[in-house]
């Protein structure tokens, strides 16, 4: 089974949770665009009702309403029952780095506004220690972003101004800018996250801490659901 196969495999795995009736939250990237595919097709099948979904950035949104699958937004459903998303990195406490596609401001609302977090990935995503395979996305507002990677250079970070494939500045939904920056080994995750959350003009950073509820891997060795209760169960023996 290749890659794609263990992405598709935890997307039904994951939608297989979702309910009739359930206000969803709609990831972004490869993995959950494969679970949005799959509900899609679960509610033209007619084995899921009155789903209501919420997406995480524009590109999803376009996408569900081209498959068909209903829309409404925070102000109306301030509350998911469930969302299902991706990762780029995810460690042994279920913290995560997300922000590989630019979302990471509206996910990370989504995630905070959510019942149950549910992230999917094939076996490749796992880390010890985040930091490891992916840096960390930082989104910055562009008015004296100088200043802001100034300030993370002070942190130990290396940053780079993320472009699109012509050369232009990347810009998020929301027209903010986005520094990819490396911290190398984050063993102190919180930490790092309370410093660039302190920061005037840091919008948000892609450091998701202690948000995951459950994790869905998939690889050669089968599949695995973690959820974050069973973690604090066996550290507590």
């Amino acid at each position: 089974m290749n890659v794609d196969n263990y992405k598709l495999r935890a997307a039904e795995i994951a939608v297989n949770l979702i309910h009739s009736g359930m206000i969803v939250g709609l990831g972004s990237g490869s993995t959950a665009s494969l679970a949005l595919q799959i509900l899609a097709r679960k509610l033209n099948d007619g084995k899921l009702e009155q789903i209501l979904g919420i997406p995480s950035s524009l590109a999803i949104e376009q996408h569900a309403k081209q498959l068909g699958i209903p829309l409404i937004n925070l102000e109306e459903h301030p509350v998911i029952d469930i969302t299902i998303d991706g990762a780029d990195e995810v460690d042994e406490d279920l913290n995560l780095i997300k922000g590989g596609g630019g979302a990471l401001l509206r996910e990370k609302i989504i995630a905070q506004a959510s019942r149950r977090e549910i992230i999917i990935v094939d076996q490749s995503k796992l880390s010890e220690v985040l930091g490891t395979q992916w840096p960390v996305p930082i989104e910055v507002l562009p008015f004296g972003w100088g200043s802001q990677a100034k300030y993370l250079e002070s942190l130990g970070g290396c940053w780079k101004l993320r472009k699109n494939l012509d050369g232009s500045s990347y810009l998020t939904d929301q027209g903010n800018l986005i520094l990819d920056c490396d911290f190398g080994l984050i063993k102190k995750p919180r930490e790092l996250s309370n410093q660039l959350a302190d920061r005037a003009g840091i919008i948000e950073h892609g450091l998701f801490i202690e948000l995951a509820s459950d994790l869905i891997v998939v690889g050669k060795d089968g599949c695995r659901h973690i959820t974050s209760s069973s973690l604090k169960s066996k550290k507590s023996v």
